[in-house]
């Protein structure tokens, strides 16, 4: 069974409120560098970085970071796959000494954010990371919290969220998706 928890207006709004909130939190934002995990995180955090544009008049750097090699249960994730596809980072940007926002669309158990947070080491050492997430769901199994939430979803564990996107899904919506009985 599928629900609709954020539609497209709710989606955008959502966009541009954490945008004001990053805008508001950093006095300079010259210093930041954005960094979507890929895909819809890096997707989700375009839609930030060009909303920050819109209202700051400012162009962050960014990143599309993909975090397949840093993941801790690559075999559960992918477990018919033979080899997993890397597509490896947009570009390279030094981080160091930067303030990173690092933006997902899901947070769940905590374990993309580490592996974000691994990846990350390749780019330098950033000066502070701060965490956006669009979607938390909880039932954390790390010590991983957002500094910037969308929206706080309780779910159980059998339930899923699909964050859906312009460029992989053709609309902007979150659904809740629970087992049929």
């Amino acid at each position: 069974m599928e629900k609709i928890i954020i539609d497209e207006n709710q989606f955008l709004r959502t966009i541009s409120r954490i945008s004001h909130e990053i805008i508001e939190k950093h006095q300079r934002l010259d210093n930041i560098v954005i960094v979507g995990i890929k895909r819809r995180g890096a997707e989700i955090a375009e839609l930030i970085k060009k909303k920050i544009a819109d209202l700051a008049n400012v162009e962050l750097p960014s990143i599309d970071l993909d975090i397949t090699f840093y993941r801790d249960d690559l075999e559960y994730a992918e477990p018919d796959s033979k080899s997993p596809t890397y597509s490896g980072a947009s570009s390279f940007i030094s981080i160091h000494n930067k303030e990173v926002i690092l933006v997902d669309d899901v947070l769940y158990t905590g374990r993309t954010i580490r592996a974000a947070l691994d990846a990350l080491v390749d780019f330098g050492r950033a000066a502070k990371i701060e965490l956006v997430i669009f979607v938390d769901r909880g039932h954390r199994e790390l010590p991983i919290r957002a500094d910037y939430v969308g929206k706080n979803v309780p779910t159980s564990r059998s339930e899923e969220v699909q964050v859906r996107t312009l460029k992989f899904d053709n609309c902007y919506e979150v659904a809740l998706l629970s087992p049929t009985k």
